[in-house]
Parts: C-alpha cells; structure tokens; sequence
C-alpha cells in the first residue's frame, strides 16, 4: 500500500517537473480566419438591448432566460442563446419586417454572463483567479486587468494558454512578465473562447 503511495506521488513529480521545464511554441499574434477576432455568442443569463432605431417603445434590455430564449415586445420565444449581437439584430429586423417598415435593430450586451464554452479561464498566480466572459476582439491584456494582475510570486513568462483547436488541445507560450512590467506590447496576444490561463509560481 505505502509502494503504490510513493510510486503515485513519484509519477505527479515527475509529470510537474516536465511540465516546469516544457516549451511551448508562442501565442498566435492574430486568430480566426485571416487575422480577425472571434464574436461573442450570446449565452444565458446574458442581459441584452434591444434598440430599434426611432421605436423606443419597441426598444428593451431583457435577459437571455435559461432555454437561451428571450421575449421582446411583438416578438416571443426567439432564440437568442449561440447567436452574435449582430446575426441576433438581422433576425430581430426580419421579424419586425411584418409590423413595421425598415427596421433598423442593434443589440448590445451589457451584462456578461457567458455559457460554459465562451469563459476564459485564469488559474493560478493571478491577483484574482476566475472565469471571464469572452468578449470580441479580448486579449491577454484585457484578461489581465480583469483578475487583478500577477502576484509577487508569479512567473509571468512562463504562463502558457491551453486551447482546443479543432478538438485538439495545444499549448502556448505568453509572456506575461514582458508585458505587464516592461510594457512590450507585441506580447499582448488574442484570447479565444474557452482558453485556460496557467501562470506558475516562480521558483526560488
């Protein structure tokens, strides 16, 4: 019993100090198809608005309920849960389309909420480790900012992205350090949906 113990604790070791010593190729400095940011997708819980152009009495801020449905005045279970702000709005324009002319329809999300899929996720040395809703356009700066920066502990050009690519997952490098206190903004690279953060403690 104590054999299988120590044999246990030997492989973790074993498999953390690889994984200390391990390089991982860099962040991708764009992502998406030639170089553009990935949308948001609206989730549930999201609060959406719904702003139709001089209609106020048609314009709202709902939330997404949980079947990812929302209501809006003449307009009842839409789904709106998986769809961009922007494929949302031209959906909310076709329907309105048959009680008034030319509908011109923005929506907004002002409070993040984020399925499962669309969290970033910050894990170890970070002020505030936690999950962030993905927002377009995000990159490790902004994540940074959110959870409060590194600790005085922190490694922060050993921190790597664990990302699922085509049901792959890879690893990156990112350079935390040479960004947050050097200031080098080439190492401020995108975020994706569902990225995992790791920053490590350094070692002393």
């Amino acid at each position: 019993m104590k054999f299988s113990f120590f044999k246990t604790a030997a492989c973790l070791l074993a498999i953390l100090l690889v994984s200390g010593c391990a390089t991982y190729p860099e962040a991708p400095s764009s992502i998406g198809k030639n170089g553009k940011s990935i949308e948001y997708l609206i989730g549930p819980g999201d609060r959406i608005q719904i702003f139709v152009w001089r209609n106020s009495d048609l314009t709202v801020e709902i939330p997404v309920r949980p079947d990812g449905k929302i209501n809006t005045p003449l307009i009842e279970d839409l789904v709106a849960a998986g769809k961009t702000p922007s494929a949302l709005a031209r959906e909310v324009e076709k329907l309105l389309k048959k009680y008034i002319r030319n509908p011109q329809v923005t929506v907004i999300v002002k409070m993040f909420a984020g399925d499962y899929g669309q969290l970033v996720r910050v894990i170890g040395e970070a002020g505030n480790p936690m999950a962030i809703p993905y927002r377009s356009g995000m990159t490790v700066l902004d994540v940074m900012i959110q959870v409060g920066g590194l600790t005085v502990n922190a490694s922060g050009n050993k921190a790597s992205i664990i990302r699922n690519e085509k049901g792959m997952s890879k690893q990156y490098r990112v350079r935390l350090d040479d960004l947050i206190k050097d200031g080098d903004i080439s190492a401020n690279v995108p975020v994706m949906p569902g990225d995992t953060l790791i920053i490590p403690e350094a070692w002393f």
